[in-house]
């Protein structure tokens, strides 16, 4: 019940209006090591995106897996969706949800909802960057002592994508959720290349951290990958 309406939000954006322009990337990778140690490793993102008229929906679900010499060495998935509704060229209203679920995490899970506004500083060819901010709510459970930690937040999120080349390109995406009992921040640099229309070679770095962490956990958890990815629908330009 308490997820109810992170569940309900992410169902109803994904409900595809009828002559939307629709688009979306898979993306999946693999690592196994044989020999002094044993490991499997796993990481998989899709992104789905809508826009119709005035409105622009995108949604994304993220899951790693790893095992060093038989032992689960991270376990993760992550929803997220955002909602926006253009008011000019260049501005935009909106909302989105957040659910993060980290078995190595000092919280069993964080969930956010948060209402903004944003605006497209640079909206080029090969310059795209966008800022938006607004109130939010977190909740969240902590690990080691099944506990709610629940807080009000200012949401803010700065998304850059570089056009390098055609079929190259680099963006970055900083999201932050400050509250008065811990702050949330994620930043996702990745390259991806182009092999044809269709599949393309990815790498990326994404760091997240937590101010207010539990005894005998770190703050910053760090990961790296390397996928394959597909496109597919209408390609999105931006």
């Amino acid at each position: 019940m308490r997820l109810n309406f992170l569940w309900a939000g992410l169902l109803l954006a994904l409900t595809i209006p009828a002559q939307a322009d629709f688009s979306g990337t898979g993306e999946f990778g693999l690592v196994f090591n044989r020999g002094n140690s044993e490991t499997e490793a796993a990481n998989a993102r899709l992104e789905l995106f809508w826009e119709r008229e005035r409105w622009e929906n995108e949604s994304t679900a993220t899951g790693v897996y790893a095992r060093d010499s038989g032992t689960t060495s991270a376990n993760r998935f992550a929803l997220a969706n955002t909602l926006n509704y253009s008011l000019s060229e260049r501005s935009f209203a909106g909302g989105s949800l957040r659910y993060d679920r980290d078995q190595f995490s000092s919280f069993r899970y964080q969930a956010s909802v948060a209402a903004g506004y944003g605006y497209r500083v640079l909206t080029g060819e090969t310059h795209r960057l966008t800022v938006e901010a607004g109130p939010g709510y977190q909740f969240a459970e902590i690990r080691d002592t099944g506990e709610s930690e629940n807080q009000a937040i200012l949401r803010g999120r700065v998304s850059y994508r570089w056009q390098i080349a055609p079929g190259t390109r680099l963006t970055n995406s900083l999201l932050v959720e400050a509250g008065s009992k811990n702050t949330f921040a994620e930043n996702a640099l990745a390259l991806a290349v182009a092999i044809n229309s269709r599949l393309s070679l990815g790498t990326g770095v994404t760091v997240r951290h937590n101010t207010d962490v539990e005894p005998g956990r770190k703050k910053t958890d760090t990961l790296t990958t390397v996928t394959l990815a597909y496109n597919f629908g209408t390609a999105k330009d931006g």
